[in-house]
């Protein structure tokens, strides 16, 4: 099922579901295979978030789109939203695992059940919503899967052991699963973004300031002077560079994990 870039909706005819999808990230991913004739399906725990973006992406874009509130770590409501989504929308062609949870503590005080929340959602939930998508997809015969990853997921960072342990487990799986299938028209490749300009990032600035007394200039200041550029990553690059992966010119581009950290890791 190959996109037409040589048209103004080059996914016309596609079904993306972007998990993560009501906002930050996800929701610029989502817009952005919108405003390029995609149907659309949000995934996410909240409905009302869910629900105020796919207004806005029908509205602004004329998009189909549907919701499914669920919790991507609960492999059973995983498979229940899919059903749902694939009877409004068809089979979905395009899958976006944005969804995930960040969270830090020193390793000594991550308990086990630390460990087990932030695993289910941020490796686990890529595995659910990749099982339920990739039976139609190996039927078709085409199809694009993308990991939203981080920085995290190709290097390591102090305090946030368990986050860097689901995310370097997301690049295994991308990479494993890409070989698995390479000769079925399907790709999986990962998206690595460094600190990026959303919700997570302003809690975080948030609670430097709290546990640190510093202003949020000096807590943001803290954060960009990882990122050789001095800013946070846009969500917008983050959008078109999955974009990019999910077209025909990249077609024979699987298994990467392409950091967007504006020189902070180069691989």
């Amino acid at each position: 099922m190959p996109t037409d870039l040589t048209t103004t909706a080059p996914f016309a005819g596609h079904h993306a579901v972007v998990t993560g999808g009501g906002r930050g990230i996800g929701a610029a991913i989502a817009e952005a295979l919108a405003r390029r004739g995609a149907s659309i399906s949000l995934i996410g725990r909240k409905a009302d978030v869910l629900g105020a973006t796919a207004s806005r992406l029908a509205k602004v874009h004329g998009a189909k789109v549907a919701i499914a509130a669920a919790d991507v770590g609960d492999e059973a409501a995983v498979h229940e939203a899919m059903a749902a989504l694939r009877g409004q929308l068809g089979a979905p062609t395009i899958l976006v695992n944005n969804a995930g949870i960040a969270v830090s503590a020193p390793f000594l005080k991550s308990d086990a059940a630390f460990w087990r929340k932030l695993l289910d959602v941020d490796l686990m939930g890529a595995v659910f919503c990749t099982q339920a998508v990739l039976p139609p997809m190996l039927e078709a015969g085409w199809g694009r899967i993308v990991n939203i990853v981080s920085t995290a997921g190709v290097t390591g960072q102090a305090y946030i052991t368990a986050y860097c342990a689901a995310k370097h487990a997301m690049i295994g799986l991308t990479r494993a699963l890409a070989i698995e299938i390479v000769r079925k028209g399907i790709t999986v490749n990962a998206v690595c973004p460094g600190y990026t300009d959303t919700d997570i990032v302003a809690n975080s600035i948030a609670n430097i300031v709290n546990k640190t007394g510093r202003s949020r200039e000096e807590a943001l200041a803290s954060l960009v002077a990882h990122n050789p550029q001095g800013r946070l990553v846009k969500p917008e690059e983050v959008a078109d560079t999955v974009v990019w992966l999910c077209g025909d010119g990249a077609a024979s581009v699987t298994g990467q994990s392409i950091v967007l950290a504006g020189g902070e890791v180069m691989r």
